[in-house]
């Protein structure tokens, strides 16, 4: 049966991508239809689930910044909106259940409080690949909610270890050895490359952390978190964690196959899910009046929320857990299941159209915004800069230091992260943070000093290259606009969304070789031709 759950799986994923929808979806109806056919949980797809668990919360662990969730926007907002997400839920829930409604009759105070919980989370899946698509993970409301997403994820792990109810090992205590040599950890890293040995070494840090903690009586996820965590610093930490992304998805697809398999869905289920969708009204309003609350910008605050009102994958984990250890029926975590999906299939449209959105009901929602602004918000002033380059990765820092070269100090750098912004400063460099993707980024532009007519787009993904162009020819701003491209494909699509010329970095980079190369022997031959 394994090639046949495998075939029918990646059918409906591949249809559901079809209709941009994450494939996610298509595995969860996979799970339905299989269920429907009597087919039941092997050890293969028991064991491409476990493995998928583990390898989802290795990776969170390695994005993990505790400068970014110390933020009172992203701890304070996870935080209170959890806790009053799930006594709202909770309380809801056990309102019908006294209606006696069949389908709510019977469940505890603490029956009703576990499904709330696991419909308080958002969709991680669905957030990054709204951002990806639209080139937004390095923007403000970007790094906000997947800020928010980690915070809640760390719950849901916190969950799943006490779920277990151990008492741990009096070894357990060893486990704390481990940080003081986390030098050994960045020592292997430093040398092991950047292809399949660093894949793999990721998989030895998440699967044999996640066996070393069960040895110890505590919940081998957690191992895979905390050897996550212990290598987040690592400069190649974000490398491993792209590596894992494809190994990861394609691992999960055993865990979304087997809430599938947990129950067929009947109409009742599909109309209680269709209830619990109604709900996320109350999510997004909450998320967008405690971001604003926290002084984020109206805008900021609309994309996020927008992106944060799914129902979320670790819900399923945390009904999961419900389910096997008999808190909850098999038929509620298939309506979980089933309100995900169909939150999916409508929160996508409304997050293509967040800008549209929040360019409507503007003014209604600037009514929340508070009078304070965070760091990243206040006005820009660019001096006497008459270019602009975003994006100071290795590309950037050439690009600004050949045109210091050529126009002065009239050269200003733009980048989304802090701690990249704080380097190329010390460095003597004119580099502030920003992101060329958030339109209220020229809102915040002095116009009275803007002498802006150069943008170079030097960031490395192709979509914030392409939408950072849209949204400057989008606001009239009068520069010309050249961007970096990867591939060939890219180079139309680029001039389409206004950059009046595209550099081909492999193309052009070939030809810069050559000339370099014949330009220096022609010199040395020119000097040997006199000195004969």
């Amino acid at each position: 049966m394994d090639i046949v759950w495998i075939g029918i799986a990646f059918s409906l994923g591949f249809l559901a991508s079809l209709v941009n929808l994450p494939p996610l979806v298509g595995y969860l109806v996979a799970g339905f239809v299989l269920a429907s056919f009597g087919v039941t949980m092997d050890a293969t797809l028991q064991h491409f689930a476990d493995l998928g668990v583990t390898l989802l919360l290795f990776t969170i662990g390695l994005k993990l910044q505790p400068a970014t969730l110390l933020k009172k926007e992203v701890w304070a907002t996870a935080s209170v909106h959890m806790l009053v997400t799930v006594l709202a839920f909770g309380l809801g829930i056990l309102l019908l259940a006294s209606t006696g409604l069949s389908y709510f009759a019977g469940l505890t105070v603490w029956q009703s409080l576990l499904i709330a919980f696991a419909l308080s989370f958002s969709s991680t899946v669905f957030a990054v690949k709204v951002f990806e698509e639209q080139g937004e993970m390095s923007s403000l409301h970007g790094r906000i909610a997947i800020g928010i997403l980690i915070m809640q994820d760390l719950a849901a792990v916190i969950f799943l270890a006490v779920s277990e109810a151990k008492i741990p090992s009096i070894m357990a205590l060893l486990l704390i050895a481990f940080i003081p040599f986390r030098f050994l950890l960045f020592r292997i890293m430093n040398y092991i490359g950047h292809g399949e040995l660093l894949v793999l070494f990721g998989l030895v840090l998440a699967v044999g952390g996640a066996e070393l903690f069960e040895l110890v009586r505590i919940k081998g996820d957690m191992g895979a978190l905390f050897f996550g965590i212990l290598a987040a610093s690592h400069p190649r930490a974000s490398e491993m964690a792209r590596h894992l992304l494809s190994l990861k998805d394609l691992f999960l697809v055993g865990f979304f196959l087997s809430v599938g398999l947990t129950s067929t869905p009947s109409l009742t289920m599909v109309g209680v899910a269709l209830l619990l969708c109604v709900f996320t009204i109350f999510k997004l309003g909450l998320f967008y009046r405690l971001l604003t609350w926290f002084n984020v910008s109206a805008r900021t605050s609309t994309l996020a929320s927008l992106s944060l009102t799914n129902y979320s994958e670790f819900g399923l984990i945390v009904g999961s857990i419900g389910y096997a250890h008999g808190w909850i029926s098999a038929d509620w975590l298939g309506t979980i299941a089933i309100a995900l999906s169909i939150m999916f299939i409508i929160g996508a449209p409304f997050n293509t159209a967040a800008d549209d959105i929040y360019v409507r009901f503007r003014k209604f929602l600037k009514s929340f915004e508070s009078k304070q602004r965070l760091a990243d918000e206040e006005m820009i002033d660019p001096g006497n800069a008459t270019t602009v380059i975003f994006g100071m990765g290795r590309v950037g820092t050439g690009s600004y230091d050949a045109m210091t070269k050529r126009i002065g100090d009239r050269v200003l750098g733009i980048d989304y992260d802090q701690q990249t912004v704080d380097n190329h400063c010390s460095e003597g460099r004119n580099v502030i943070r920003g992101s060329a993707t958030d339109p209220d980024f020229w809102e915040r532009v002095d116009a009275q000093t803007n002498q802006v007519t150069q943008i170079l787009l030097a960031m490395p993904n192709f979509r914030e290259n392409r939408h950072a162009a849209q949204q400057i020819r989008k606001l009239g701003i009068d520069a010309h606009i050249a961007a970096t491209a990867k591939y060939e494909d890219e180079i139309e699509p680029l001039k389409e969304a206004g950059a009046d010329a595209v550099f081909n970095l492999y193309t052009e980079a070939g030809t810069g070789f050559v000339s370099l190369a014949c330009e220096k022997w022609e010199k040395e031959d020119a000097l040997q031709t006199a000195s004969s």
